[in-house]
């Protein structure tokens, strides 16, 4: 599934929330602080600059900007490293503190109901668009186009 539909099907009200997750820090340490500035097509990239900008972040989502969807994503998700090294555990995937090998199999760790069974298990401990978003991030990260188990 594209990045582009994981968003999409959050809402626009989910997505806003999300783009207030993002650690201008955390951008800055994972160096993605200047490819998010430019994907952005912000002069200052800043909590404020994004939360002004989500309308227009969101159209472009709408209208399938694909590397957008992926830029962001990462940049929401790397404030939540708490919450993927806990998916991760819980599916028992193999990762160095959040991280896995990019030829890893996938087909071994998400099982028939893998999406639903983590949903249950963190919905209380995280927000639920964190989690539906990070879902979907593994399946695609993991999966690619193809439709992951499940």
């Amino acid at each position: 599934m594209p990045l582009t539909d994981v968003f999409l099907a959050l809402g626009e009200d989910s997505f806003r929330r999300l783009v207030r997750g993002i650690s201008i820090g955390k951008l800055k340490t994972y160096q993605l602080y200047d490819r998010m500035k430019a994907r952005t097509h912000l002069a200052k990239l800043s909590s404020e600059t994004l939360q002004r900008a989500s309308g227009r972040l969101w159209t472009r989502l709408s209208e399938r900007d694909e590397e957008l969807a992926q830029d962001l994503s990462q940049a929401i998700l790397i404030a939540r490293f708490d919450m993927i090294v806990a998916i991760l555990d819980f599916l028992g995937i193999p990762h160095d503190d959040g991280f896995f090998a990019k030829d890893m199999d996938p087909a071994p760790y998400l099982t028939d109901g893998w999406r639903d069974r983590v949903l249950d298990q963190f919905r209380e401990q995280y927000d639920e668009a964190f989690l539906r978003l990070y879902i979907g991030h593994l399946e695609w990260e993991l999966a690619g186009e193809k439709d992951a188990a499940g």
